[in-house]
């Protein structure tokens, strides 16, 4: 399991060789009211669309709106997804210290 942060949006994805690519939209009422929250999912759930191809076969990737996704552009949604999805790509450093 990847989990990878930016601002305004976070994902985690998982990898299974076999299934499809799969997106997920976690938009909390602390982003607004409904008709905000639906117009940040729908913005999200288009920016992604254009980006599955790009994805490994059996991804499942969760996007969490934080707040700021209420009055980020849609170039800024754009941005900060595909850095997001390019920071999951990258190997991971180990999150231990050496003594």
């Amino acid at each position: 399991m990847t989990r990878t942060a930016s601002k305004p949006a976070r994902n985690a994805g998982a990898e299974q060789e076999s299934a499809p690519v799969r997106a997920g939209f976690v938009v909390s009422k602390a982003v607004g009211g409904a008709v905000i929250r639906n117009r940040v999912r729908r913005r999200l759930r288009h920016l992604v669309r254009e980006r599955l191809a790009g994805l490994p076969a059996g991804t499942t990737l969760v996007v969490r709106a934080l707040p700021d996704a209420a009055e980020a552009s849609y170039a800024r949604l754009g941005a900060d997804l595909d850095a997001a999805l390019a920071a999951a790509r990258a190997p991971r450093k180990s999150a231990r210290r050496s003594r």
